[in-house]
């Protein structure tokens, strides 16, 4: 992008209710390669950088209806226009009146009548802060899309997809959400493989591994379609929980109708093992339901 791309691509607003005024202001400021664009008064204003927010505002003091000090307040009070850089136009003089200004947040102050060389200078210098300010805002947030995202893929290890995603929608409160140990009413769903025993005593170590892998594969996804929280993963047992990290409806149903599908998925698996393996292998399944204390154990790190 050219120098000059760079400098069409700033926008600034001058609210002024003088046509002569701000016709005057526009002029300077093209003359500098900006694009300016003229509002004459607050409430077209206020409208205009709601809908289409310029990167510079340039605010008379003195109009018509309401003042330049209330929309200056307005805007900053808002989230969304805090962070665009305002310069008041006035011809006040006094110290009250900076002094309200100041209060408004505005980022500098002009003095009538205007000067081209102060005007051109105090924008070039509200230009290079609100350039800066949005690099930051930027990396901050492509940080915390990154941070998010690192959180929603450990989370995911544990839990549905869509719990993960909730528990990320709600960063404020489940960021940590089990390093306070608490106490919840939870189902628990215990299951583990048959014949495990029998059928690493009969099949090579590698292609255990293989069967334990598919084994879980078909486990998780069965409690990942039920929303359950899986806790552990021992050996050839998977412990889920349910009404867990947040409340469901009909935790028990959940749990039962998670069994009835492990079940179901699993049993061709363990036909088609039976037939080379030689082994008779199936999932044995345990539900209960009560208080439990919830959170991570073991070291901070």
């Amino acid at each position: 992008m050219s120098a000059m791309n760079e400098a069409q691509a700033f926008r600034v607003l001058v609210v002024d209710d003088d046509p002569d005024m701000g016709a005057y202001l526009a002029l300077l400021l093209k003359k500098e390669g900006m694009q300016a664009e003229i509002v004459e008064d607050g409430d077209s204003a206020m409208m205009r950088v709601m809908t289409d927010p310029p990167d510079l505002i340039l605010l008379d003091v003195m109009m018509a209806g309401v003042s330049g000090f209330e929309i200056c307040q307005r805007l900053k009070s808002e989230e969304g226009t805090a962070l665009i850089p305002i310069v008041l136009i006035t011809g006040l003089e006094d110290q009250e009146s900076r002094v309200r200004g100041i209060e408004s947040g505005a980022d500098d102050f002009l003095s009538k009548p205007v000067k081209r060389e102060e005007l051109v200078a105090r924008v070039k210098t509200l230009r290079r802060l609100h350039e800066t300010r949005k690099e930051l805002e930027s990396r901050r947030l492509a940080a915390e899309v990154e941070r998010k995202e690192a959180i929603r893929k450990t989370f995911s290890r544990y839990a549905s997809p869509r719990l993960a995603d909730r528990i990320v929608g709600d960063m404020g409160k489940s960021d940590d959400i089990f390093a306070k140990a608490h106490r919840a009413n939870v189902v628990a769903l215990f299951a583990d493989l048959r014949g495990f025993t029998r059928l690493t005593d009969r099949t090579e170590v590698g292609r255990v591994v293989e069967m334990l892998n598919e084994y879980f594969s078909i486990l998780s996804e069965a409690a990942y379609r039920h929303d359950a929280t899986i806790f552990n993963m021992a050996g050839d047992a998977l412990l889920v929980g349910f009404n867990v990290p947040f409340p469901q409806d009909e935790p028990a149903i959940l749990a039962y109708k998670c069994a009835r599908e492990m079940l179901t998925r699993f049993a061709p698996v363990a036909a088609r093992w039976e037939e080379e393996q030689r082994v008779a292998t199936g999932v044995g399944i345990g539900i209960c339901m009560g208080d439990t204390v919830i959170g991570n154990i073991g070291s901070p790190h």
